[in-house]
């Protein structure tokens, strides 16, 4: 049988995507084969198919059980000879899959890595009955990778075990970093690669910055109003529960879904999901692996997660019935201390892992054996200066010293309680066979793949062509989608007047003067791009004048442009990549880039899609005394400025205080000539706070609406 008719005859599909056929092709011929496929890019056929074709049994390695049983369903519902084993069996059971392997009669038996932890089992199995290994999810033996699970990583040793099958290895997102890892483990030899385009014309990669809880609530209850169906991914169990709880009353039924739910409520979830009795799910990052719900329009990060690979695999699993959809991302910079606390949980570094070993002996029985909790061992740790210890970093410490085999750990009988049992006695955490400066390579390494996730929210590039630069496709062109190529769209590049010229440089001399100076042109930077623009502005907020700000030449020279022209006026910056934003000690910087440098000094005049100066004009109207029932001048919509006049009259009586403590006049006139739409585009405007936005804003943007 051909794989053609293979593919019509068990999975009724008249054609392969590209390059399913070929990856086929490599597996028939008995090659080792690894595939890097975007998610929804068909990567299961590329096993399942030829498994149908060898004349043994395809072993295919799954990282969840509830994955593997949704394929073993999916391939059964077709009649085909699939089976699995997991824990989640009857020893009845998986000694019945073990008896149709000898037996040749199942061709795929889906195995979580964590079956191979026993020699008993791994001997069990009939290695002259093995054709092919799959490992699935294989980026999750590489320590580089995003989702590393050290049960993976003894997958080498099981291949030799089974007299080294040919082997394939598939993942949806994997670095060359990371693809070189799996070859090396797995030890592939002469194998074929298969790097498909990493680019999914459909989606929609955007980032959203937001400043406040509130502003993140607003952001996604417009993804769900407008998209319907999607994920919602937070960094947190406890943030699942408050977006849930918040977006039910608006979104209808909403699932939650994370690692403190049981097997069941997270199987309940799931299924929930996946039958279309609820269209929205709250989860962490524990949703989603092997989700082939093809109907998700929306993919919301509502926190910044921890690398590019987790945000492009898991934004990758809305679309994939191939119709647009978005991904996007709700960027606040303040969040970055959760993913901070979960790098530091994951790297406790040699010392904490020997101090750990120690306070187990030391709290260890006559059995030698420990029954505390995590929080008490973390109560009895002292960490650097006094701060106390990371209790996720003492659960990876107590997890490396299981796998070095210096410790057990047991459920203990009528408790909800990990065990731990001491095997190298008389031994010392100092003794321990680890290798520090791998431990502190690996934490540099996810620290890097964070500052990744920051760098790509603040890009101005194409989204698009960034992320697949990261994974190193280099000649791709910008997608015309997401949120940059959109803004691109929106405001084109022209020739800049000669007095906007003077604006330019001003604005470019602010970033320069509150830079340190490395040099020749080169500036390094010292603040952010909200505190630069203050500084411009001539904001007496305490922040700037505690820092001396105001004593720069540079400040205040912006303050008649209005904060609207000045925000608007540093985007456009961002798009020429005149400024940049980068991280250093801990913070997002602003800093000026060579072409930046050139058009402060004049040496360069490129175009730029600078926006009109209307602030300018009204920020000079509104410093004029104006005559009572007369409009200020520089009002480009004098019907729209009496209507929000006569509501701030209005609500000025209803609460009994002057006109003025409502909005002054600057506000209203920039709220007649700029019309915002929402409060996104309105916080922009000097005047109008947080406070004033909820409180006071709301009637305002009505009348706008209306008038418009």
């Amino acid at each position: 049988m051909t794989p053609e008719e293979a593919l019509l005859q068990y999975f009724g599909m008249p054609s392969f995507r590209q390059p399913q056929r070929a990856i086929i092709d490599s597996i028939l011929s008995k090659k080792d084969t690894l595939v890097v496929m975007p998610t929804g890019g068909g990567k299961s056929l590329c096993f399942q198919l030829p498994a149908l074709l060898l004349p043994g049994v395809t072993l295919v390695v799954s990282p969840l059980i509830a994955l593997m049983k949704d394929q073993v369903d999916a391939l059964q519902a077709r009649g085909l000879p699939a089976g699995l084993l997991n824990s989640s069996q009857t020893l009845e059971e998986q000694h019945a899959t073990l008896e149709a392997i000898r037996a040749r009669t199942l061709k795929l038996v889906y195995v979580a890595p964590e079956r191979f932890r026993s020699k008993s089992f791994l001997n069990a199995l009939p290695a002259d009955a093995i054709s092919l290994l799959a490992i699935d999810e294989a980026h999750c033996l590489s320590q580089w990778g995003h989702d590393f699970r050290p049960d993976y990583m003894r997958l080498g040793e099981v291949r030799k075990a089974l007299g080294s099958p040919p082997c394939i290895a598939l993942t949806a997102t994997a670095t060359p970093d990371v693809q070189a890892d799996i070859m090396k483990v797995l030890e592939m030899r002469d194998q074929a690669e298969f790097v498909a385009g990493f680019a999914r014309e459909n989606l929609s990669f955007k980032v959203r910055k937001v400043g406040s809880n509130a502003d993140k609530q607003e952001a996604l209850l417009r993804l769900i109003k407008k998209h319907k169906t999607g994920i919602v991914y937070c960094a947190t169990r406890k943030s699942v529960d408050a977006v849930a709880a918040t977006i039910e009353p608006l979104a209808g039924s909403v699932i939650r879904y994370h690692g403190g739910l049981s097997d069941k409520e997270r199987t309940e979830a799931q299924e929930i999901f996946m039958q279309r009795k609820s269209d929205v799910v709250v989860a962490t990052n524990a949703f989603g692996m092997g989700i082939d719900r093809a109907d998700i329009r929306f993919v919301c990060h509502y926190e910044m997660p921890g690398s590019v690979e987790a945000y492009y695999q898991e934004g990758g699993r809305a679309g994939r019935d191939g119709a647009p959809s978005t991904c996007e991302m709700l960027f606040s910079y303040a969040d970055k201390r959760v993913q901070d606390f979960f790098i530091e949980g994951a790297n406790p570094g040699k010392e904490l892992i020997a101090q750990v070993f120690d306070l187990l002996c030391a709290e260890s029985d006559e059995n030698h054996e420990v029954k505390l909790p995590v929080d008490d061992l973390c109560e009895r740790l002292s960490g650097p200066n006094g701060r106390k210890v990371n209790p996720m970093a003492v659960s990876t410490a107590i997890s490396v010293l299981s796998r070095q085999k210096w410790i057990e750990r047991f459920d203990v009988p009528g408790r909800r309680l990990k065990g731990t049992r001491i095997l190298k006695l008389g031994q010392s955490g100092r003794d321990l066979p680890l290798d520090a400066q791998a431990l502190a390579i690996k934490a540099q390494r996810d620290e890097a793949r964070l500052k990744s996730v920051i760098d790509f929210a603040y890009a101005s590039s194409c989204r698009q062509q960034w992320i697949l630069n990261y994974f190193g496709e280099k000649d791709s062109e910008a997608c015309q989608r997401c949120d940059s190529c959109q803004g691109r769209k929106q405001n084109a590049n022209r020739e800049v007047k000669a007095d906007e010229w003077t604006l330019v440089k001003m604005a470019l001399s602010g970033v320069a003067r509150m830079s340190n100076r490395h040099g020749g042109d080169a500036w390094g930077p010292r603040f952010g791009k909200r505190k630069i623009i203050q500084c411009l502005l001539g904001s007496k907020a305490a922040p700037i004048l505690d820092a001396g700000l105001d004593s720069l030449s540079t400040y205040g020279i912006l303050k008649r442009e209005g904060s609207a022209y000045v925000d608007a006026l540093f985007e456009s910056f961002e798009q020429a990549e005149l400024v940049q934003v980068v991280t250093e000690q801990e913070f997002p910087l602003l800093k000026l880039t060579e072409l930046g440098s050139q058009v402060m000094l004049g040496t360069s005049t490129p175009e730029l899609a600078l926006p009109e100066r209307t602030a300018g004009k009204v920020a000079q109207a509104s410093s004029k005394k104006v005559k009572k029932g007369q409009a200020p001048e520089g009002i480009e919509d004098e019907d729209l400025y009496k209507k929000l006049a006569a509501k701030r009259s209005e609500m000025a009586v209803a609460t009994g205080k002057p006109a003025y403590t409502v909005f002054p006049n600057f506000v209203l006139v920039e709220l007649a000539n700029l019309k915002p739409r929402d409060e996104r585009e309105a916080i922009r405007i000097r005047g109008i706070g947080p406070a004033k936005l909820k409180t006071v804003l709301p009637p305002f943007l009505k009348v706008i609406k209306e008038h418009c």
